[in-house]
């Protein structure tokens, strides 16, 4: 019997199936810094334990999308080492915040399978829920990812599609402290939830262009060995001709372009729903904008929510693209994230 590990192809799936994921992973200061090189996020919140405290926090905690990449790499090795493309997110909710010393882990179970038409691959859906070193839950979220078949020549015919909720629930008890104040010279931002309006866009102006070696070391930060990321001897011999990105990376820089419009939104409550619409490749330069979709006040005076919108696009300006999607209905070549997420932001009370 082989020891090696060779990954799960699509046929060794079965609704049902919980897999506890392998490399628990400290989250540690070097994490951090190299996150921020790697995307270039400058939320204040997860930048300076002055303004952690300032807002409640005894320290700074990790950015949401940091954990996300950190957790989400233990589930590759089991769920995605031969798949084709990562597909889409569903449900994606943070519970508990993480900090420098944290332990996360991961398990998941099989929710749903479908094989292809082509009878060459299929889609694999999983429910992922990652937890710290006190069993406390950190992520929660749903994916689906089309993998490799070992066997080409044998069908199953298998079409088990789960179904997904349109958007995460906003719960009644956020797990975050009573913000105590918000200074707006350190955060750089003076807009606050009361500004927003649904339906209203924000073009971000700046642009962030990706090289091999940003993309190659960030995938192995989050120590995500798909072989669509790792292996360029591979991919050369594929029609793509190139690795693809790792589709997380891409969320980080929207997120990261973000800031501009959004300084003061330190927190990301949920992703609803996302959809990479194309792969992204080393060289191209992302650009974004966001539309604010929902503007949804609670019950705490400090904060309110805001679901939005964000879009990235591959080398074109965010104010030169007005609709994502072509007259037939399908996302446009460049069009590369397609993001439904929602977001905390506190209240102009707290404003300092």
């Amino acid at each position: 019997m082989s020891k090696i590990n060779v990954g799960n192809f699509f046929e060794d799936f079965s609704i049902g199936q919980k897999i506890v994921h392998p490399l628990p992973r400290t989250i540690s200061e070097g994490d951090v810094s190299l996150y921020i090189a790697f995307t270039g996020s400058r939320f204040a919140l997860n930048s300076s334990d002055v303004v952690a405290k300032e807002m409640g926090y005894e320290k700074r905690p990790v950015d949401d999308t940091l954990m996300f990449h950190l957790t989400f790499g233990k589930s590759v090795q089991d769920i995605s080492l031969n798949a084709i493309a990562n597909l889409g997110y569903a449900e994606i909710s943070f519970p508990n915040p993480t900090y420098v010393g944290d332990t996360v882990s991961m398990t998941s179970s099989v929710i749903g399978l479908k094989e292809n038409s082509n009878g060459k691959s299929g889609v694999v859906y999983v429910h992922s829920i990652g937890v710290n070193q006190e069993n406390k839950e950190v992520l929660n979220f749903k994916r689906w990812v089309m993998v490799h078949k070992k066997d080409k020549g044998t069908t199953s015919g298998i079409n088990e599609v789960p179904t997904f909720a349109k958007t995460t629930a906003i719960s009644d008890l956020i797990n975050l402290p009573v913000i105590k104040c918000v200074n707006t010279d350190s955060t750089g931002g003076k807009y606050f939830f009361e500004d927003y309006e649904a339906g209203e866009r924000l073009n971000h102006p700046e642009g962030i262009t990706v090289d091999n070696s940003d993309h190659t070391l960030a995938t192995k930060l989050y120590q995500n060995n798909a072989k669509v990321h790792f292996n360029d001897h591979m991919m050369k011999s594929t029609p793509m001709g190139q690795r693809l990105m790792y589709g997380g990376i891409v969320i980080s820089m929207a997120r990261a372009l973000s800031f501009n419009g959004f300084q003061n939104a330190q927190w990301i409550y949920a992703i609803n729903s996302g959809a990479h619409a194309n792969p992204t490749y080393a060289g191209d330069t992302i650009y974004a904008y966001t539309e604010v979709i929902e503007t949804i006040d609670h019950e705490r005076e400090d904060i309110g929510l805001l679901r939005l919108r964000t879009v990235a696009v591959t080398n074109q300006k965010s104010d030169e693209i007005s609709n994502p999607k072509g007259e037939d209905g399908k996302y446009l070549k460049n069009v590369v994230l397609d993001l439904d997420y929602t977001v905390v932001i506190p209240k102009r009370k707290t404003a300092k």
